[in-house]
C-alpha cells in the first residue's frame, strides 16, 4: 500500500498485563498508526493482539479519528466498549503514540 506524503508513522508501547495473552508472546504491546498531519486523522491502524479479531475491533475504535480531538473521546469509548485484558495496555500506548505525534508533527 502507499500512502500520502502528508502522512506519518507513530508507535505507542506500554507493558501488557502477565495475565494478558499477549504478554506470553510479546513484552511490550505496540500500537502503530499512520496519521495524515494535514488534519490529524488516524488513517491506519495496526497492534500486536493474540487474535485478529482484537486487532480489527481494535482499529474500529481508532481509525478514521482524529488523534489530537478525538484523543479523549477515544479512551472513553475504549473504556465503555473495550473489555478484554489489553484495555489499560491499549490506552497508555495510545497516548505514547499521540505523544510521539505531537512531537513528529513539529519536526
Amino acid at each position: 500500500m502507499e500512502y500520502k506524503k502528508s502522512t506519518i508513522f507513530v508507535t505507542g508501547v506500554a507493558r501488557p498485563s502477565k495475565d494478558d495473552p499477549v504478554a506470553s508472546q510479546y513484552d511490550l504491546f505496540f500500537l502503530s498508526l499512520i496519521v495524515d498531519k494535514t488534519n490529524d486523522m488516524i488513517i491506519s491502524a495496526a497492534c500486536n493482539t493474540a487474535r485478529p479479531m482484537t486487532e480489527d475491533f481494535i482499529c474500529s475504535l481508532i481509525v478514521n479519528r482524529n488523534i489530537e480531538t478525538d484523543l479523549e473521546s477515544i479512551t472513553s469509548e475504549i473504556r465503555a466498549r473495550f473489555f478484554g485484558l489489553l484495555q489499560k495496555a491499549l490506552i497508555v500506548a495510545l497516548k505514547d503514540a499521540h505523544n510521539r505525534y505531537s512531537i513528529a508533527k513539529k519536526l
